[in-house]
C-alpha cells in the first residue's frame, strides 16, 4: 500500500515522502480501516511519539496523521462492536502508524460508526478537534448553561468547534483571534469577538471558563480573567500562572467512542460544522505540512476517491 512516511527526524518536512509500506497487521481488538479521508496536525513532526514507541525505541519509518474516516476492511481477533464494510471515523493511537495511508490498523474502541449521509471529508476533520473541544469545555471546564466562556484561537480547528458546542450548550461565548476571522467566528455563534492584535485582552472581563488554544503570553494573562470558582483550560502547555480562586487544567485529548457518536449526530443534523479550508490528495500531503501552505481551518487529505 502507499503511505506518507517519515524516516529522518533531522530532515524535518523534507523527510516526508510518499512510500510503499506493508499492509498493516490487525492485532487483537484492532480493525483495519480502508482510509477515505485523513486529518493531521502540523506539529506532529515535533511529537516524540512520531519517532519512538512507548518504550522509547525508534519506530521509523512511521506514518503521521491521527484522524481518519473510512470503511472497515478487516477485524482483528476478539474485535466486537464493528463489522466489515462499516463506515467509521476516529483516532489512531499516538505511537502507531497513522492515517496518511491507504490502510491503517486502529484499536476498535477508538472508532465510532459514521452515518451514511455524512461525508468522509467532514468526518475526518472532527475527531481531534471535536473531542478536544468537548473534553476541554465540559469534562475539564465543567461549562454549564448560562455561564461565560472565553475561547482563544476561536477560528482554528479546535476553537471553531468549541464556539459551536458552547453556544449550543447555552453559554455566552467570547471569542478571540485576528480581525480577519471576526465575521466567521461571530457567525459560528460567538456573542463577542476580540482582536488580539489591536484590542486589550483584559477588557473582556471575567469568564467562568477560559479555553486556550494559543498558549504563551495569552495563556499567562488569561489566569487573571478566570472568575472565582472557574477554570482555565489549555491544550498548549501546562500553565505557569494559576487563577487566584480557580483551577488550571492542561490536557491531551483522549479517544471516546460515545462522544464521537454524539459529534457525528450533530454533524449529520447540521448543528456542527467543522471548518475545512482545503482538501488535497495523498501525494500532496507532505506539502500540506509546510507553514506557507497552511490556511485557516483544517486541511484534509483525500486518500480514496470512492465517495462511499
Amino acid at each position: 500500500m502507499q503511505a506518507i512516511t517519515v524516516r529522518d527526524r533531522e530532515a524535518g518536512l523534507a523527510g516526508l515522502s510518499l512510500s510503499d509500506m506493508p499492509y498493516p497487521h490487525a492485532a487483537e481488538n484492532d480493525v483495519i480501516v480502508r482510509v477515505h479521508a485523513a486529518g493531521f496536525t502540523p506539529g506532529e513532526l515535533d511529537w516524540p511519539a512520531t519517532w519512538t514507541d512507548r518504550a522509547g525505541r525508534d519506530r521509523t519509518p512511521s506514518v503521521p496523521g491521527h484522524e481518519l474516516s473510512g470503511v472497515v476492511e478487516e477485524l482483528g481477533f476478539g474485535t466486537t462492536g464493528l463489522s466489515v464494510g462499516q463506515r467509521v471515523f476516529g483516532l489512531v493511537g499516538w505511537t502507531r502508524n497513522g492515517s496518511l495511508a491507504e490502510y491503517t490498523a486502529v484499536e476498535a474502541r477508538n472508532l465510532a460508526p459514521l452515518p451514511a449521509d455524512v461525508d468522509h471529508t467532514l468526518a475526518a476533520a472532527l475527531p481531534i478537534s471535536g473531542l478536544t473541544a468537548w473534553q476541554g469545555l465540559f469534562d475539564h471546564g465543567r461549562l454549564t448553561t448560562g455561564q461565560t466562556v472565553l475561547i482563544h484561537g476561536a477560528a482554528g480547528g479546535v476553537g471553531s468547534i468549541a464556539v459551536q458546542l458552547a453556544r449550543e450548550a447555552g453559554a455566552r461565548v467570547i471569542a478571540t483571534g485576528r480581525s480577519a476571522d471576526r465575521d466567521r467566528v461571530l457567525a459560528l455563534g460567538a456573542e463577542t469577538f476580540l482582536d488580539l492584535q489591536t484590542e486589550k485582552l483584559e477588557d473582556v472581563g471575567e469568564a467562568d471558563v477560559v479555553f486556550d488554544a494559543i498558549g504563551g503570553d495569552i495563556l499567562d494573562r488569561s489566569a487573571a480573567l478566570v472568575r472565582a470558582g472557574g477554570t482555565l483550560v489549555t491544550i498548549t502547555l501546562p500553565p505557569k500562572v494559576q487563577p487566584k480562586a480557580g483551577r488550571a487544567v492542561f490536557f491531551v485529548v483522549e479517544p471516546d467512542r460515545a462522544r464521537l457518536t454524539e459529534l457525528a449526530t450533530r454533524l449529520r443534523d447540521g448543528r456542527l460544522k467543522p471548518v475545512v479550508s482545503a482538501v488535497r490528495p495523498l501525494a500532496e500531503a507532505p506539502a500540506a505540512f509546510a507553514p506557507a501552505t497552511r490556511t485557516r481551518g483544517k486541511t484534509i487529505i483525500r486518500v480514496t476517491e470512492d465517495p462511499w
